[in-house]
């Protein structure tokens, strides 16, 4: 089964489920999918349809289902290409002058429909990497290239867009800036309405299209600098902090957005995030790379070191005191037991599997909140 038919094949179970709306996300992806007008038209359609018939869910079985039917039938044709790369770097690195922070050296690869995760404490260069990696700044060593179809710097910026954590202030509706920065990208006419729509509606900007920037909130914002990005068809995007002032809904929301968005089979991008919130960003990523006083460590990349990750390492809360946990872990080889002040930190041996943890756990009666395997996780860096 490709990419295209285990996406077809997750959209029919959303809808066999009822997840209409994120059916309808998959739909308007798949629309997208196939760059013809005719196909733009009858998604919009049926999204004008569904804005009348919101509870008809009858009807939205069937609607949904004679689109998907149809889109199936032209995008099984269509080739899936192989995954190129878009960006590397090598040994990059970034120094000043007037301070005695360094970035680098950083190394990296970043492919179509690939999602990096960049993670780590305010102040460790997060931000300054991503003006690295999109041309903003100049690596002091080091060098960046760009596998990417461009004439000039001008072109490469619209096909590698760097969106910050704060954008600037735009004027006017959702709707005429994205239909103003679609005709930039000479989308014009019906097409420009079309796909504006569609994007608007992707981003679940529908209800806010005529809103202006002081009446959305921080997360729609950024939907927003998100629908006008893709309204440019990058190959490449770098997205800094887009987490920061989102619950945690909207965090995995977000997050979904951009794996779907990113692994399209037919428009792949690769996207490089910067978040402090790491189990999420973890959860979604292809690659995570941890920076820490400037330094890189990768933690899902072929090059991590096997036997840094090689013992468990298990994060829980719990009312017993360090040395009644001390003396009950040491059962299954306890090699030590950190407290960070509101959690502990149990390290073992690569001998010792999660299920052990759990046994004693329950044989003891040993009462905890919460508990998490941080053995593969960027949280092992920040102890």
């Amino acid at each position: 089964m490709n990419l295209f038919e285990k996406q077809f094949q997750d959209t029919i179970h959303f809808l066999q489920f009822e997840d209409y709306d994120l059916a309808l996300k998959r739909i308007i992806d798949l629309t997208l999918d196939t760059e013809e007008l005719s196909f733009y038209k009858k998604t919009c359609e049926l999204l004008r349809w569904v804005d009348y018939n919101e509870s008809n869910t009858d009807g939205k079985k069937e609607k949904y289902s004679v689109i998907l039917n149809e889109l199936y039938q032209l995008l099984s044709k269509k080739e899936i290409s192989k995954p190129k790369i878009l960006l590397e770097a090598n040994n990059v690195k970034k120094s000043y002058s007037q301070s005695a922070f360094s970035l680098g050296p950083i190394s990296l690869k970043i492919s179509e429909g690939q999602i990096v995760g960049l993670v780590g404490e305010n102040g460790n260069g997060k931000t300054s990497l991503l003006r690295l990696l999109c041309g903003e700044l100049d690596a002091t060593e080091g060098s960046i290239s760009y596998m990417l179809d461009y004439e000039d710097r001008y072109e490469l910026r619209t096909k590698l867009i760097y969106i910050p954590q704060r954008p600037n202030i735009w004027y006017g509706s959702i709707l005429d800036n994205l239909q103003f920065t679609a005709s930039s990208y000479n989308i014009k006419g019906e097409k420009n309405e079309l796909m504006v729509d569609l994007i608007i509606s992707r981003m679940g900007l529908r209800n806010y299209r005529n809103m202006n920037w002081k009446n959305l909130s921080s997360g729609y914002k950024m939907k927003f600098e998100l629908a006008r990005m893709l309204l440019r068809k990058p190959k490449l995007l770098l997205i800094d902090e887009p987490l920061a002032n989102l619950d945690i809904l909207s965090q995995q929301t977000v997050l979904e957005d951009f794996k779907a968005i990113a692994k399209s089979p037919f428009r792949p991008l690769g996207i490089v995030v910067s978040s402090q919130q790491l189990y999420e960003v973890e959860k979604n990523s292809d690659q995570v790379i941890f920076l820490k006083y400037g330094e890189q460590k990768n933690l899902k990349s072929e090059e991590a070191n096997k036997k840094e990750i090689a013992e468990l390492i298990i994060e829980f809360e719990s009312e017993w005191s360090q040395k009644q946990l001390h003396a009950a872990l040491s059962k299954i080889s306890l090699i030590k037991l950190q407290y960070n002040g509101s959690s502990y930190i149990a390290y073992f041996p690569n001998t010792i599997f999660l299920n052990n943890f759990l046994t004693i756990i329950i044989d003891d009666n040993i009462p905890i909140k919460y508990f998490r395997n941080i053995s593969d996780s960027t949280r092992r860096f920040f102890i």
